[in-house]
């Protein structure tokens, strides 16, 4: 059973991202992401004006009047999100965390995915696979899609993208479009990124917090891993320890970036302390 603050929080996320797809998005959506190909349909009489590649030449010689082949866009797609919910996500410094950043840009896909007749389907993970919901249509799914990612009470704590690609790659037999939502902290992941991009149309929309790039001078601060639990006393007023720890986290988000062009895998960098609007569009302006 829902509380009233959760109730409350899924329907600003439904007002907001519902008003970003119909003013934003949903044209930024459909143009870039089209069908699968193209459908047979019939084969009929050739008509002057015809393109003559399209004529069925055994249709013609079995008739002996010329036919050709007609064909529509297949543009029904299928959308998955694979939202990390691991213990790092539950981490922001500012205005939300990033499992609630997650959640919001989720719906915002997903609602853009279903204006254009879309499926939509999820799979929240952690070290583990924590739940998997089918693809489907409809206002009422997308809002189940919001609600698991924002109130889901994860069993584990780690990360194992690897294993939530795996789980994807098995459960989706068609190509579908990817958009796989996390920090992306664990290490070694091109081959499962590899395999992953082969199979289907990935993009990675990276969570980011300011606090994870940089420390403030808060004298001694106890840290804690929220996936391993490990703690460690840092002097955070020590200007040393603050640029030592900058230049290790400067250096693995080069490392991630690298790595995601690497494999050719397009990315969409949002942060809890930022309005993340003019990242997606950048990213579907580039597409186009």
């Amino acid at each position: 059973m829902l509380s009233s603050e959760q109730i409350k929080a899924i329907r600003r996320i439904q007002i907001r991202t519902s008003h970003l797809v119909s003013d934003l998005f949903g044209g930024q959506y459909q143009s870039v992401f089209k069908g699968r190909g193209m459908e047979f349909a019939e084969v009929r009489q050739y008509l002057p004006g015809d393109d003559v590649r399209a004529i069925d030449w055994n249709v013609t010689a079995r008739t002996g009047v010329p036919h050709v082949k007609r064909f529509t866009e297949e543009r029904e797609l299928t959308v998955m999100l694979v939202v990390d919910v691991s213990g790092s996500t539950h981490f922001g410094s500012r205005s939300q965390l990033k499992q609630e950043l997650a959640a919001e840009l989720a719906a915002l896909l997903a609602f853009s995915a279903i204006s254009n007749n879309d499926k939509v389907g999820l799979v929240i993970f952690t070290d583990r696979v924590e739940l998997s919901l089918p693809p489907r249509k409809g206002t009422r799914h997308v809002l189940r899609v919001v609600r698991e990612i924002l109130n889901h009470q994860p069993q584990g704590l780690g990360t194992d993208i690897p294993l939530a690609l795996d789980h994807l790659n098995r459960v989706a037999a068609k190509r579908c479009v990817v958009f796989l939502l996390s920090d992306f902290l664990q290490p070694n992941l091109k081959r499962a990124l590899r395999i992953a991009r082969r199979r289907h149309d990935l993009i990675g929309v990276v969570l980011e917090d300011p606090r994870e790039r940089d420390l403030e001078s808060a004298g001694l601060v106890a840290l804690q891993d929220a996936e391993s639990g490990g703690r460690v006393l840092v002097d955070t007023s020590d200007g040393a320890v603050r640029e030592s720890f900058r230049k290790q986290q400067r250096q693995r988000c080069e490392e991630r970036d690298r790595l995601l062009r690497a494999v050719d895998v397009d990315s969409i960098h949002v942060r809890t302390d930022q309005p993340y609007t003019r990242e997606l569009l950048r990213f579907f302006r580039a597409r186009q």
